[in-house]
C-alpha cells in the first residue's frame, strides 16, 4: 500500500468536486476500499472521507416509496421496521450479505459499488492479465479456475461475476439510483463488460451515489431474497434470486412478477423472460419450473462454473413457489 493524503469533505458538493480529481477515492464505511488497497488493486493518491455527511444517512418513507441514503449502514437498513415490512427482499439481501460486524460498518452506497471477488482481479502480483484492472491485458480467468465466475452477460474480455446481494433485490423491485444531477434505474446502473470491463457502472467523473429510491407496491411487500452458497456462514452467492409477486384476487393467477438473479451474471440480472412467461398464468409447480428455465437463456459456461446453469433456475423456482405458498 502506498502513501496517500487524507481529507474530509465539507459537503456533498465538495465531495463530488474532490472525487473528480485523478487519484481520489471516496471513503464511507471503508470495508471495500481497505480490501482493494491491501491487495494492490486500488492505490489512491487522496482518500476523501464522506462518512460524517449526515444528510446522506437518512432513511425516509412515504406512500410513494422509501429513500435510503447512501451512507445508511447495511445493518440499520436491514433492521428498519418499515423496510422489513414493506420491502422484505431488501432486508433479507442485506442480512445474508455479510457478518454483523461488517453490516454495522458498511454503507449502502459502498455495497452497491463493491468490486468483483474474482481472484484473478484481486491478485495483481500473480496475475497481470486482467482487463478489468488493466484494459487490453487479457483475462486470466478464461481457462483458469472458474467455479465462482459468471455464466450470463460475459464477454471475451471478462467473465467476472458481480458479487452483491442488495443490488439484485433493487433490480427486482424497480429501484432507482440518485446520482445527484440525475437518477437511473438500478438495472441500467450496472454495465456489462463487453469490450470495456473496466467500466462497471454509469457513474461519470464527479458523480457519486446519493440515495436509493424504491417505489412502494404490492410486489415489494410480497418479495423475498433467496441465496444459495457453499456454506451458511458469511459467503458469496453461488446463485441467488430476488422475487416480487402480485396475485389476482383469486389468489392463484399471477397479476405481476419481478425476478432478478445474483451470483451468476456480470451484473445483477433481470430475468424478464421468466416474468413474461408467468404473468396471467395460474401459479403451479409445473408452470413455475418451466418458466424458471428461461432465467439462463444465453448462458455460457467456462469449465467448472457450468453447474450454475442448472442451479440458477432451481433457485428462481424455489423463490417464486415460496412467494406463492407452494413451497
Amino acid at each position: 500500500m502506498r502513501n496517500f493524503s487524507y481529507s474530509r469533505a465539507t459537503s456533498i458538493y465538495d465531495a463530488r468536486k474532490r472525487a473528480a480529481q485523478a487519484g481520489s477515492v471516496l471513503l464511507a464505511g471503508g470495508t471495500t476500499l481497505l480490501d482493494l488497497a491491501k491487495c494492490g488493486v486500488v492505490e489512491p493518491e487522496e482518500v476523501v472521507d464522506i462518512s460524517h455527511l449526515s444528510e446522506l444517512s437518512q432513511i425516509s418513507a412515504d406512500a410513494d416509496g422509501v429513500t435510503i441514503g447512501a451512507l445508511a449502514k447495511m445493518e440499520e437498513v436491514a433492521k428498519s421496521p418499515g423496510i422489513r415490512a414493506n420491502y422484505p427482499a431488501i432486508s433479507q439481501s442485506l442480512l445474508l450479505a455479510a457478518s454483523a460486524q461488517l453490516r454495522n460498518m458498511a454503507s449502502i452506497g459502498g455495497n452497491l459499488l463493491q468490486r468483483t471477488r474474482c481472484p484473478y482481479f484481486r491478485d495483481p502480483g500473480a496475475f497481470s492479465a486482467c482487463n478489468k484492472r488493466n484494459p487490453g491485458s487479457g483475462c486470466s480467468a478464461i481457462g483458469g479456475v472458474t467455479r465462482n465466475h459468471a455464466v450470463l452477460g460475459t464477454s471475451d474480455a471478462c467473465i467476472a461475476s458481480y458479487p452483491g446481494d442488495l443490488a439484485t433485490a433493487l433490480v427486482a423491485l424497480d429501484a432507482t439510483i440518485d446520482l445527484g444531477d440525475r437518477s437511473v434505474a438500478a438495472q441500467d446502473f450496472f454495465l456489462l463488460p463487453g469490450d470495456t470491463p473496466e467500466r462497471e457502472t454509469l457513474l461519470e467523473n464527479g458523480e457519486m451515489v446519493i440515495a436509493i429510491k424504491v417505489p412502494a407496491s404490492q410486489l415489494a411487500r410480497n418479495s423475498t431474497y433467496l441465496k444459495v452458497r457453499d456454506r451458511q456462514s458469511y459467503e458469496f452467492a453461488a446463485a441467488s434470486a430476488a422475487v416480487g409477486l402480485e396475485l389476482e384476487t383469486d389468489g392463484r393467477t399471477v397479476r405481476d412478477i419481478r425476478v432478478a438473479l445474483g451470483g451468476v451474471a456480470a451484473k445483477p440480472w433481470r430475468a424478464k423472460s421468466v416474468e413474461q412467461a408467468l404473468i396471467g398464468k395460474v401459479l403451479d409447480v409445473g408452470a413455475v419450473e418451466t418458466a424458471s428455465r428461461l432465467a439462463v437463456e444465453g448462458a455460457v459456461a467456462h469449465g467448472s462454473n457450468r453447474y450454475k446453469i442448472e442451479l440458477a433456475p432451481r433457485v428462481v423456482a424455489r423463490a417464486i413457489l415460496s412467494m406463492g405458498g407452494l413451497a
